[in-house]
């Protein structure tokens, strides 16, 4: 039972990991595009959404590579939740094709 514990807490882990990093991500993709100089804010997000997921796989793992992988797992589950509940409304998606088939 314990190990059953530990691994969904691994999962669980990961879920929460992956959604502070594209939460963080879509967050600061809309902010950047609002800004006069955006590669500085980018590269500062970039950094700090990287150095807290390594830091979360490396404390969940604890040593153990089946804890990251679950954790890992965890993380690919948190981006497609993340992906699929920031995606424009479908009129938007039906507007937006037609522009990204051609060159500005």
């Amino acid at each position: 039972m314990p190990e059953t514990l530990a691994a969904l807490a691994a999962v669980a882990a990961g879920a929460g990991l992956g959604a502070i990093y594209f939460c963080g991500l879509w967050w600061t993709v809309r902010r950047a595009a609002s800004r006069a100089r955006p590669a500085p804010y980018i590269l500062v997000s970039a950094l700090l959404r990287m150095s807290t997921a390594l830091g979360g796989f490396y404390v969940v793992a604890g040593g153990h590579w089946e804890r990251l992988l679950l954790c890992l797992l965890g993380f690919i589950a948190a981006r497609t939740a993340v992906t699929w509940l920031t995606r424009p409304p479908a009129p938007e998606r039906q507007a937006a094709l037609p522009e990204a088939r051609h060159a500005p």
